[in-house]
């Protein structure tokens, strides 16, 4: 395997400097799980801790896109503690994982070298920022809409009324039945001072006043957000943390966000600053993504000018529609197939530009180490393992 140049390395402690705590793999999966949600992931998908001890201690982490032999045995001759990939080990069962299996041999290596192993698939390509949007800024557009957005989960805005006392015992409970989430951010709720007012009758049982008189009385007003999944869950959390009988509470389901250039999802689309031609802009491309043995190619009329771009990493001819229908010039991707191809060109759709399904996707190990580095004091390396398969491309021969 060749290399690609320019491992990226910063020396750490393994603490963290905001809570002076010790850096363990688990530290680690939550902050790679607020960056790439897990809930994004495709539902074949398998992403996340693949193996290591969660409680294992961590003052180095490693990048790479595929965890190969030699990617797994650069991981423990560089003493990482983690390994976090894009591509899952394990996505395709396996009967045994014996030392003498390919799969097994990869994994006896990091357990006996110590590395833990962490995958961000589908759910790195969806995330805002993510592998989607590296590649987007690397062909020269301003990451814009996914080709597919991510149908957001559905949520719910609540109002309760809680006598102030009972406040933070209330909240406590909702928060754990999963409510107050937003973003990267927990607990999240907003209180005011409310005046409430009830009048108990015949056969009620209040926690304050008595039957047949008007109470009055000052109460929290409680509000937050919460998926709508949770709705039955946060109901029962609250009626058994309220102190009152008939807890008073509201729920209202809220309007997805509207804004398809911050949305989640697969792909993005853009404009380029200045139009070029299709030969240009290709050649753009290629000069931008890491190098491959058979580089980068494109089907159209190379003097075509081209100005809204479509990306999507890794394997992309399922969205060769989807970049027609949104009125694309060109659509940058991977892995494509003569007969989509053709059939998508002849009826009339955009120019395509074909990558190295690598290339388009290794820049994001860069990405995650960021994140990584802004959250945990250790230190992070970027394998520079050329892991892409092909190793020689050929022309025919000319005579001078």
């Amino acid at each position: 395997m060749s290399t690609h140049p320019g491992p990226d390395t910063n020396a750490g402690t393994g603490a963290d400097a905001a809570t002076g705590t010790s850096v363990t793999v688990e530290s680690i999966r939550q902050t790679m799980d607020a960056a790439y949600p897990p809930r994004l992931a495709e539902k074949w998908d398998a992403v996340g801790l693949i193996c290591g001890d969660p409680h294992a201690p961590v003052r180095k982490v490693a990048f790479a896109l595929d965890c190969t032999d030699e990617v797994a045995r650069r991981a423990v001759d560089i003493g990482a503690d983690m390994l976090i990939v894009h591509h899952p080990l394990l996505l395709r069962g396996v009967e045994s994982v014996a030392a003498d299996t390919p799969k097994g041999r990869v994994l006896h290596t990091l357990i006996t070298g110590g590395v833990a192993l962490f995958a961000a698939h589908t759910n790195a390509d969806k995330a805002r920022p993510g592998v989607n949007d590296k590649l987007a800024e690397l062909v020269g557009i301003t990451p814009g809409r996914p080709i597919v957005p991510e149908t957001p989960p559905a949520r719910d805005k609540w109002g309760v009324n809680v006598p102030v006392d009972a406040a933070e015992a209330v909240k406590d409970a909702v928060f754990a039945a999963g409510a107050g989430e937003i973003g990267n951010y927990r607990r999240c709720a907003y209180e005011t001072t409310v005046a409430g007012q009830f009048e108990p009758v015949a056969g009620a049982e209040p926690a304050e006043g008595e039957i047949g008189v008007l109470h009055r009385g000052e109460e929290a007003r409680v509000e937050f957000v919460a998926p709508a999944a949770r709705r039955a869950a946060i109901v029962d959390a609250l009626r058994a943390a309220h102190p009152y009988e008939e807890p008073a509470f509201d729920v209202t389901a809220m309007q997805p966000d509207g804004d398809l250039d911050k949305a989640e999802g697969l792909g993005r689309v853009s404009e380029l600053p200045e139009p070029m031609s299709l030969r240009q802009f290709t050649q753009q491309v290629a000069n931008a993504l890491p190098e491959t043995a058979w580089g980068v190619r494109a089907a159209g009329d190379p003097d075509q000018m081209v100005s809204r771009v479509a990306v999507s990493s890794g394997a992309g001819d399922s969205f060769l529609d989807a970049s027609t229908k949104l009125g694309v010039d060109v659509y940058v991707t991977s892995d494509m197939r003569h007969h989509p191809v053709d059939e998508h060109l002849r009826a009339g759709g955009p120019a395509v530009i074909d990558t190295a399904h690598w290339a388009s996707e290794f820049p994001w190990t860069a990405q995650a180490a960021e994140v990584i580095r802004a959250h945990h004091d250790v230190e992070c390396d970027v394998i520079s393992v050329r892991t892409d398969p092909w190793t020689v491309s050929a022309h025919p021969a000319t005579d001078n």
